[in-house]
């Protein structure tokens, strides 16, 4: 089901042009127009759902093969020196386009892309474990 307003669900519908580098029945995946590097590409789901939270459980499952398959074709392409696989969930985590999307961006060792965070203090681990589990 596709929302209205959605960019993604526009370029799925061909109503936005695209430059597709992989699709089958349930995915897209087109490079980036605005690239952190040569060859960034962005994996669309062709169902729509904002976020992680709405993925359904058999397009989660999905994606993850796609970007390896990407990646290993960046790399083979360009000669990386990594791959980059990246997905927001929520405008504080850097979500801009609101129908979940993954990115796959070709890395080199005098890159100047920052996706980093500085280390934190190493909390009670069995506590912050037995948080998250009472909610799985």
């Amino acid at each position: 089901m596709a929302e209205e307003n959605c960019v993604f669900c526009k370029i799925i519908a061909g109503e936005i042009p695209s430059t597709a580098v992989y699709e089958d029945d349930d995915f897209k995946a087109i490079l980036d127009v605005n690239p952190a590097a040569r060859g960034h590409v962005i994996i669309i789901p062709k169902k729509h759902a904002a976020n992680i939270y709405e993925l359904e459980d058999e397009d989660a499952a999905k994606v993850f093969p796609i970007a390896k398959k990407i990646a290993a074709a960046l790399q083979k392409t360009y000669g990386c020196d990594g791959v980059n696989v990246l997905q927001n969930n929520g405008e504080a985590a850097g979500q801009t386009v609101f129908h979940l999307h993954v990115h796959v961006i070709p890395r080199y060792y005098d890159d100047d892309i920052k996706i980093k965070w500085k280390p934190g203090e190493t909390p009670d681990l069995d506590a912050v474990a037995k948080e998250i589990g009472k909610n799985l």
